[in-house]
């Protein structure tokens, strides 16, 4: 079992900077690969960005290719999302997910999920 607590979210204007922490309790953060998705209201649940377990690889969405970046501390066992350049439309629930799979950017492949940060850019 992990489990996934979500920090860093909040209010910020358009072109800001928020900084999202993910910290995992119970089993080693370093045997999973872990994903940040994303979900605004009447919306599915939308792939945001992976990192393998290692943290030497990582994939994003285009949406965010080059404004985001995500990193992880296994030592501290903490999972990181820097995004720069937010615009409005990055306006959404913030999740943290840990996965076995290869399949990173379906909702489906984790096993664990964070209760979510709010992030709300305004224009």
């Amino acid at each position: 079992q992990v489990q996934l607590v979500e920090s860093g979210g909040g209010l910020v204007q358009a072109g800001g900077s928020l900084r999202l922490s993910c910290a995992a309790s119970g089993r080693t953060l370093s045997s999973y690969a872990m994903g940040w998705f994303r979900q605004a209201p009447g919306k599915e649940r939308e792939f945001v960005t992976w990192v393998s377990r290692t943290g030497i690889s990582s994939y994003y969405a285009d949406s965010v290719k080059g404004r985001f970046t995500i990193s992880r501390d296994n030592a501290k066992n903490t999972v990181y999302l820097q995004m720069n350049s937010l615009r409005p439309e990055d306006t959404a629930v913030y999740y943290c997910a840990a996965s076995t799979s290869v399949l990173f950017t379906r909702p489906s492949s984790y096993d664990y999920w964070g209760q979510g940060t709010q992030v709300t850019v305004s224009p």
